[in-house]
């Protein structure tokens, strides 16, 4: 709250955005394994049966000031539920899933962001910019079977680099956003290709697809998962 009270006291000669996405989710792998090593490797996409479809959606608040500057908070969660029965034992945290057992799962990872950038070239058609994200994961693994259920949460801090680019076209934009950063015990990407158009002098529409790739590699988890997302929403300037 603190950080949201001060973005709000910055002087008003800047202008607010509120950006309202969403879409569905699929996925190329999720691959597990609690507590690392001596746990059991599993793919909760590949050993599994997905749910329903997996939905999700963000609210990014925007903040430019003195033209070049921007901040930006995000709240992006995500749920994605699994079930099958079980291909293999599977030691999980502290329980062992029998092979043959119908399991239920779900995969929860919720981002919270706040973001800074600057623009660092503009032309007619060209914008660039470059600044660092401050990110906290909120993620949870959870296997339910019969008379038996056991998790592995993980709320943590993960720094990134932020990029920006786009182009302008004659009455649209194109444009590339990354959050990432790789090394040490994991790797965090959040990657977003798209378009947007103006339907009003305050209001734009976006189309982009997103991916979202990484995970950690520490002694009680291993988990590393690849999403891509088709991704739609509004841009509305405050």
């Amino acid at each position: 709250m603190a950080v949201v009270f001060a973005v709000l006291l910055i002087p008003a000669y800047g202008q607010f955005s509120l950006d309202v996405s969403g879409g569905f989710a699929a996925q190329s792998y999720n691959e597990v394994q609690v507590p690392n090593e001596e746990g059991t490797a599993f793919d909760l996409y590949k050993d599994f049966d997905i749910q329903g479809p997996a939905l999700y959606y963000s609210l990014r608040l925007g903040y430019r000031f003195r033209e070049k500057n921007h901040f930006f908070l995000l709240y992006a969660p995500l749920s994605v539920d699994y079930k099958g029965a079980v291909p293999f034992d599977i030691r999980f945290q502290n329980t062992t899933f029998p092979r043959g057992q119908d399991i239920e799962a779900n995969y929860k990872f919720n981002s919270y962001r706040l973001t800074y950038r600057r623009d660092v070239y503009s032309s007619d058609k060209w914008l660039l910019g470059v600044g660092f994200t401050a990110k906290i994961r909120d993620a949870e693994i959870r296997l339910t079977g019969e008379n038996r259920t056991d998790k592995k949460d993980d709320l943590g801090f993960v720094p990134l680099l932020n990029v920006y680019a786009a182009y302008q076209f004659n009455n649209w934009m194109a444009f590339f956003e990354g959050d990432g950063l790789a090394g040490g015990p994991g790797r965090a990407f959040d990657l977003y290709l798209g378009g947007k158009i103006p339907v009003h002098e305050r209001l734009m529409i976006k189309a982009a697809y997103r991916m979202v790739e990484g995970g950690a590699d520490i002694s009680d988890v291993y988990n590393f998962t690849m999403l891509h997302f088709a991704n739609t929403g509004l841009i509305i300037h405050l």
